[in-house]
């Protein structure tokens, strides 16, 4: 058998161009680049999985390619990289200062990539202090880190700081569409869409559960198997329930209900689902929010039109009780009822605006 290489491999980054959603950032270390204006320490902060070790490496190896070493096998020697977590002693840092003092053999530039350097002790961070104040002029560190409010304010103050943000849903679909169109897998467009959507703004969770949903999938990628394997409820499902609430139809509320529950879905992760289909529906009832739907096209139309069925004080009413029965679910001793009287005073919404409008 083959030996098998996962899509967050495969398709990491190799140059700014590939680095999704970071385009200032990435832009800004291009420029500076070129006009020989970088820090001698830059430090890469934000969530994970948005492309700052990926960042590092392709700023390491552009340096050393400006200054004329074009081949890979000669920029590498010049590029070290070292996990804090498992050396964030006094004496690893010691080691580190004293290896930065020698000039690079090949190329002008050493880059020392340090990754979660948060971890490091704060007799460390303070061993460290020195050497990141005046570093030899040949030396370029970049630290990486997931929680920049645990390092010191004096590391802090000697860095240029970049802050990376999550990347967008539409950033993370797009790119998993090229890959899907790439390997050749057919997909709808609703399927790559919640895995963006589950993947909570990190590329590389993305492309993990991609590579999970093709598996499951066996290369076909339908939004019912990614939906079922994430244990996500379809639009589809929400609508549906929509509907009976807007017909006051308790009886289909409560079959529908079983429905869901019979199938394994957590009651809280269905309570949430309920909450964003009914913030969407609140952002669909006005054009000036509308472009804050992140959907796919054919959903967001449905959105649009089932808006139309709402009172916006309804769906506003709607929320609350929704948020209240999300912040009395776990401590419930009967989820499920608190589930269905949640649904029930949904419909009675209704009910209650159509008394009054008939008076």
């Amino acid at each position: 058998m083959e030996t098998y290489q996962v899509s967050a491999l495969r398709y990491r980054p190799q140059t700014f161009e590939e680095v999704v959603g970071q385009q200032s950032i990435t832009q800004t270390l291009k420029n500076a680049v070129d006009q020989n204006q970088l820090a001698q320490a830059l430090l890469f902060c934000g969530p994970r999985g948005v492309g700052k070790t990926s960042c590092a490496r392709i700023l390491a190896k552009t340096i050393n390619q400006q200054q004329g070493a074009s081949e890979e096998r000669d920029y590498a020697f010049n590029i070290f990289e070292l996990d804090a977590a498992s050396n964030n002693s006094v004496d690893d840092i010691r080691q580190l200062n004293e290896q930065v003092r020698i000039p690079p053999q090949v190329g002008t530039h050493k880059v020392y990539i340090i990754d979660e350097v948060h971890m490091l002790s704060t007799s460390a961070f303070n061993a460290f202090l020195k050497t990141l104040e005046e570093p030899p002029k040949h030396v370029i560190f970049i630290l990486a880190t997931t929680e920049k409010h645990k390092i010191i304010p004096t590391i802090l103050s000697r860095c240029q700081i970049y802050d990376f943000k999550r990347i967008s849903i539409e950033d993370i679909k797009e790119s998993l569409v090229k890959i899907a169109t790439n390997l050749q897998i057919p997909y709808e467009d609703e399927a790559l869409q919640l895995i963006a959507v589950k993947a909570d703004g990190a590329m590389r969770d993305a492309l993990s559960i991609f590579d999970r949903m093709v598996s499951f999938t066996q290369k076909n990628l339908t939004t019912s198997g990614v939906a079922s394997n994430l244990n996500i409820l379809d639009y589809d499902t929400y609508f549906k329930f929509t509907e009976h609430i807007l017909n006051q139809d308790i009886p289909s509320i409560l079959m529908l209900i079983d429905q869901v529950i019979s199938k394994g879905f957590e009651g809280g992760q269905f309570i949430e689902g309920l909450s964003n289909h009914y913030r969407t529906l609140l952002v669909s009832k006005d054009p000036q929010t509308v472009p804050l739907l992140e959907v796919a096209a054919q959903t967001k139309t449905l959105y649009l039109e089932q808006s139309k069925a709402f009172d916006l004080q309804i769906l506003i009413e709607g929320l609350k009780i929704i948020n209240e029965t999300s912040l009395n679910y776990k401590n419930s001793t009967h989820k499920r009822l608190l589930i269905e009287l949640c649904f029930m005073q949904l419909a009675s919404l209704h009910y209650d605006g159509e008394k009054k409008k008939a008076i």
